[in-house]
Formats: C-alpha cells, sequence, structure tokens
C-alpha cells in the first residue's frame, strides 16, 4: 500500500469517525435541543466552582487566585472530554454495539479512528469551554481583556495541549482494549488524578512535596499554565513560574511529541495482545 493510499484512508477514517462520534454524542437529537443543553450544562458546572469556592476557599470573587481557579477549571473541561472520549470509544464499539471486530476487519485506519471520534467530544468541549469563559467575564466579572490576550500562545498552547491529551487518550485506549474488568474507569479514574496534580483548580505549590513533584512531570500542568498566561497575563504558581513562555512551548512540544510515539508504540502492542487472546470481542457485562 503506498503512502498516498494510506494518506486517504487516514483521513476517510477520521472525518468519517468525527461525523459517527458527533451523532452518538448528540444521542441523534433535535439540534437546536442539544444546543440548549450545550450551553446550560458548563455554566451550572461553573455555577457549582463558584459556590465550592465561596464556601471552601472562603473567598472573594475579587480575590486573585479566583481568575486562577476558574480559568484552569474552564479548560480542564477538555481534558475529561478528550481522556473519556477516546478511551471510552472501545468499550462502546466492542461491548455496547458489538462492531469492534468489524472495524478490524474493514479498510481504515484504526487509531486515526479513534482521534475522529474523540474529535466530537473536542468540539463539544470546545463549545463548554467557550461558554464557560464567557460566563466568568460577563457574569462573575473576571478581567480578560481582549487586546491584553496573548492570541498567539494561547493558539500554540491550545493545539500542542490538545494533540497530547489525544495521544494519552490512545494510550489509555490501549489499556481499555486489554482490561477485562473495571476498565470503565480507566478514563474517569486518571482524569480524577489529574485534576488533584496539575493545578487545575489551586496551585501546585500547596500540594505535599512528592505530589508537587509528580504536578511538575504531567504536560497538562504546563499547558494549564501557558494558557493562563496567555489569557491571564501570569499563571500564578511560583513552582514553575521561573520558566518562560518559550521554555513552556518546549516543554510542550517534546511532551506531545515523546506520547505521540509512545502512543502508536504502546496501542499497536495492545493490539497485538487482543488479537492473541481474542478480546476483540470480548463481552465482560460489566
Amino acid at each position: 500500500m503506498t503512502a498516498r493510499v494510506r494518506g486517504g484512508e487516514s483521513w476517510r477514517s477520521l472525518r468519517v469517525a468525527a461525523w459517527l462520534g458527533w451523532q452518538i454524542e448528540s444521542n441523534w437529537t433535535d439540534p437546536f435541543l442539544f444546543a440548549v443543553y450545550s450551553v446550560v450544562k458548563p455554566v451550572a458546572g461553573a455555577l457549582i466552582l463558584v459556590f465550592m469556592y465561596l464556601v471552601v476557599a472562603r473567598g472573594g470573587l475579587d480575590n486573585p487566585l479566583f481568575p486562577y481557579v476558574f480559568v484552569g477549571n474552564a479548560f480542564y473541561i477538555y481534558v475529561g472530554a478528550v481522556l473519556m472520549g477516546i478511551s471510552w470509544v472501545v468499550i462502546d464499539d466492542r461491548e455496547h454495539y458489538g462492531m469492534l471486530k468489524y472495524l478490524y476487519t474493514a479498510p481504515l485506519n484504526i487509531y486515526t479512528y479513534l482521534i475522529g471520534r474523540g474529535a466530537a467530544q473536542t468540539a463539544i468541549a470546545t463549545v463548554a469551554t467557550t461558554i464557560t469563559l464567557l460566563f466568568g467575564v460577563g457574569a462573575l466579572g473576571i478581567s480578560i481583556p481582549p487586546g491584553e490576550v496573548d492570541w498567539g500562545l494561547l493558539a500554540v498552547a491550545l493545539v500542542l495541549g490538545l494533540c497530547a491529551l489525544a495521544f494519552m487518550g490512545i494510550l489509555l485506549a490501549g489499556v481499555t482494549l486489554i482490561t477485562a474488568r473495571h476498565n470503565y474507569f480507566v478514563g474517569q479514574g486518571v482524569a480524577g488524578a489529574l485534576y488533584l496534580l496539575c493545578g487545575a483548580v489551586f496551585p501546585l505549590d500547596v500540594l505535599p512535596r512528592g505530589l508537587a513533584a509528580v504536578g511538575r512531570a504531567l504536560p497538562v500542568t504546563y499547558w494549564l499554565e501557558a494558557l493562563r498566561r496567555a489569557l491571564l497575563g501570569g499563571g500564578g504558581s511560583q513552582a514553575i513560574a521561573a520558566l518562560s513562555n518559550g521554555a513552556l512551548f518546549g516543554i510542550l512540544a517534546g511532551s506531545t511529541a515523546t506520547l505521540a510515539v509512545l502512543s502508536v508504540l504502546f496501542y499497536r502492542w495492545a493490539e497485538r495482545l487482543a488479537h492473541r487472546k481474542g478480546l476483540l470481542d470480548m463481552q465482560t457485562m460489566y
């Protein structure tokens, strides 16, 4: 098979998977009804965060910590959506629809198929994140003047971070493929651990030294730092404040490239193991 044919097959797999993912996520519902749901859900999530902040942190909305918490939580919507969206495809197609074994006999690239299914989740998360940020600016008084936003840093950080999350999702899909039980919690468990360790809602400085070291090893930590600097002009975590924007970009680019290689190698290994043990049509009935 030539490179041109493989490229065409990968693009077709990506495009069709993104359309299929959108149809599944919207549950074939009325587009207007789904649009209303897409607006209400992030606003409700933002209000929950605000009340938790007011009650637990006992800080006012004018506290400098609040924009740090709000922006980090808004962009964290991507983390849960992409990680769980891609890893859940294996469960969905294997156990709910019984289609995974047929996908492996079809002329498609399964790797780009998984990324395409994650693209639908990414699109929904983009709507939710945008609405959350607009709600924060309009209703909660968070100051993000468009003229002071570093749009270049925002665009580069957003693209690199989403690519890194997609490759992490592929890794989790590989784990899900060869896990017989409790694979429903793989994506949720990793996303929950990252929520604690990557500084999404509080700086790494408040974590115990060992957990802070783990947080500094995670690419999501530097992704959120770059996004906060682009929107707010500063990150707020002393643990990584000394890093320049160029250093953040280098760490994000390097970790994304590393995750890309690891995700291909690990998923191919998981595929071979699943073929050998007959796991492609497994039904756990969990």
